[in-house]
């Protein structure tokens, strides 16, 4: 089972906000931001996410935007799952919004699966004061995927065995999960539009032409995916990015913004017990064109100090040939339950390490009643 929140960003803030309901609604920020989420109202406009916030306000001027709100969205996020662990103890996060759960067996407990599906469906309903997800049901998890997009909002698609065959016939290579843009382009090049299509030449064909990709596309195609719903899947990674009003190429500017992202990023590893021993910072151009550097820890790390500096050294040695629009610092490589390292030359000694640590986690503790003063925005009261 796949299940999947409805326009999940902007439908919190239609929500939380009653003003809001039946209008059409963007989430995202800043001139030159993208559309983080798009409401039912405002997407009927030709407005959908990742599309330039200008763009946007361009094919629908009256729409509200909504600034994003993640803290409140992993709030609901967190109802939403302790509602689907009550009814598997198989659960898979797939993201903020989304969840994949096993129902294998749950007839004994639920029913047929259509009332599985509309109990869990019912039940986040009630969790979340109102809101709806759709659920798609299939033997594997790429078709669940597929289903649960099937008929949205509110929607329930069920694919049972006997069905595989003939939908995937005519399914369009598009829709399989993991098909980007550039993969789509080079199947139309050869005259391949949809799984039936694929299924007329051998896997051999597919491995050659596309090595891993090519054969994961055809066993898609036959309606195969070996992947089994996993709990608690650890995270890979963790970044924050930020695209700018205006293009800019004052380095000050750029270490700025790294500092709140290593912030970010820092109180989110230290929340999730994770130390990340790679660093890596992303830069867009003007022209979009992207570049990204890595360095490597001696030893893992969650402390905000320490993250900044390795962001600064990468900053640093990267010569800017062009005003940039984004910037973005991330973590990865993690190994939990490791005590924090240090970078040489930046820290002098594990002492300071330590110190940077213990004052990361006193700010946690308090909330953000307390920020570091590099954060600090005076309050204009007059």
């Amino acid at each position: 089972m796949h299940v999947d929140m409805d326009a999940f960003y902007a439908s919190i803030e239609q929500h939380d906000f009653p003003a809001l309901r039946g209008r059409p609604v963007i989430v995202g920020g800043g001139l030159r931001g993208v559309v983080s989420a798009a409401s039912y109202e405002v997407r009927r406009y030709g407005v959908h996410s990742a599309m330039p916030l200008w763009q946007a306000r361009r094919l629908c001027p009256h729409a509200v935007v909504q600034p994003v709100r993640m803290a409140r969205y992993v709030e609901i996020s967190r109802q939403v799952q302790a509602v689907l662990h009550r009814f598997s103890p198989r659960v898979e996060q797939a993201s903020v919004d989304e969840a994949y759960l096993d129902a294998t067996g749950l007839e004994r407990l639920f029913g047929p699966v259509d009332v599985l599906a509309r109990a869990i469906k019912q039940a986040v309903f009630e969790a979340t004061d109102g809101l709806t997800c759709s659920v798609g049901l299939a033997p594997v998890k790429f078709l669940a995927k597929i289903a649960s997009d099937r008929d949205k909002p509110d929607g329930l698609t069920i694919l049972f065995p006997e069905q595989i065959d003939s939908f995937l016939h005519t399914l369009p290579v598009c829709d399989i999960p993991g098909v980007g843009k550039t993969f789509l382009e080079n199947l139309r090049g050869l005259g391949i539009h949809t799984c039936g299509d694929v299924r007329q030449r051998p896997q051999s064909f597919w491995e050659r032409r596309f090595g891993k990709a090519g054969v994961v596309l055809w066993q898609r195609a036959q309606g195969l995916d070996p992947r089994e719903v996993e709990p608690q899947t650890p995270p890979k990674s963790e970044s924050a990015e930020n695209t700018f009003d205006e293009d800019t190429l004052d380095k000050d500017v750029l270490r700025g913004w790294l500092f709140r992202q290593a912030d970010r990023v820092g109180r989110s590893l230290r929340r999730q017990r994770l130390c990340g021993r790679v660093v890596t910072l992303k830069v867009k151009y003007a022209d979009f064109k992207r570049v990204s550097r890595q360095m490597s820890l001696p030893e893992p790390t969650c402390a905000t100090q320490t993250i900044y500096e390795a962001g600064c050294r990468l900053l640093d040695a990267l010569d800017l040939v062009r005003p940039v629009r984004l910037i973005g610092l991330g973590v990865s490589h993690f190994e939990e339950g490791r005590q924090q390292g240090f970078l040489p030359e930046a820290v002098q000694n594990h002492e300071q390490e330590v110190r940077r640590t213990r004052l990361d986690q006193t700010l946690d503790a308090l909330g953000g009643k307390v920020v570091r003063g590099r954060l600090f925005v005076p309050r204009d009261d007059s």
